[in-house]
């Protein structure tokens, strides 16, 4: 497996980037992990990156996204902070990320099992992590279809809360950032939500939350 260069990146299409991160977690799943020379990487990295996609992911301790991807060194941005809240920090890493170092698609991955889901469904109010929490509260709204037992209990309400959390934080990219919105609608950069499953190790892909290639309409759809 070849170390990412300007070369090899400018290469690889958003369509590409997604089909070579749902093929590592393949592997990864399998655990049939490519076999890295690691230092050799950090040798070809040394004068620069040029990562292919870019994952806004929670910062739990099982969830990382080089390992669930089967990506080395240089390969992605990881973005990671409690629940994969998205807020102006983040915006602006993923700006960086695409405009500024070519990476062609992004990946919003939440997973299976989140505290900060949980603790958001229960209305937990700790210190700084409150403010953190309240910015999952909309999707904790937004969940209508369970009327019962609506707290971290019920894992099947935690799961689709963490849905739409997800959903909503894809929009929230394409809303937010012209820069990122113009690059979607150019068809130069991907956006996708996903899951990954503690259990399993499988990343689940939100396929209707897919832009790419051009779809400005999902793109203005989104934007308003």
């Amino acid at each position: 497996m070849k170390t990412l260069n300007k070369a090899l990146q400018a290469k690889i299409t958003p369509k590409q980037a997604l089909e070579l991160l749902k093929a590592g977690n393949t592997r990864f799943v399998d655990n049939l992990r490519i076999n890295r020379n690691l230092l050799q990487m950090v040798n070809e990295t040394s004068d620069g990156q040029w990562p292919m996609a870019a994952i806004v992911s929670c910062m739990d301790s099982r969830t990382s996204a080089e390992l669930i991807f089967d990506q080395g060194l240089g390969d992605i941005f990881s973005i990671r902070l409690a629940g994969a809240v998205v807020s102006d920090n983040v915006l602006g890493s993923l700006e960086y990320a695409c405009k500024v170092a070519g990476s062609k698609f992004i990946v919003v991955l939440g997973h299976t099992k989140c505290g900060a889901i949980k603790g958001a469904c229960d209305a937990v109010e700790l210190g700084n992590l409150t403010a953190l929490l309240n910015k999952i509260a909309p999707a904790v709204f937004a969940e209508k279809t369970i009327t019962g037992n609506r707290n971290s209990h019920n894992g099947a309400f935690v799961e689709a809360v963490n849905n739409i959390h997800v959903e909503r934080s894809v929009q929230a990219i394409v809303e937010q950032s012209n820069i990122l919105r113009d690059m979607l609608q150019k068809g130069e950069i991907g956006i996708i939500g996903a899951i990954y499953d503690v259990e399993t190790g499988v990343v689940s892909f939100m396929d209707h939350t897919l832009i790419l290639e051009e779809k400005k309409e999902a793109v203005e759809a989104i934007a308003g």
